[in-house]
């Protein structure tokens, strides 16, 4: 019955699903920032840039 209080298995699992997460968050704000230099999400991001400067 050694197995059933091994839980060593247990912890690298659970990095695994840690790492899994980071790395679905990681790519989705990589697309979201793609979309938004490239201008294809209808979004100006040299006119935001300018308008940032001239507020600061």
């Amino acid at each position: 019955m050694g197995f059933v209080e091994d839980e060593g298995g247990q912890g690298a699992a659970e990095y695994i699903l840690l790492f899994g997460g980071v790395i679905v968050i990681a790519i989705a704000a990589l697309l979201i920032y793609r979309a938004y230099f490239t201008g294809n999400a209808g979004l100006n991001s040299p006119s935001d840039v300018s308008s940032v400067r001239t507020q600061v």
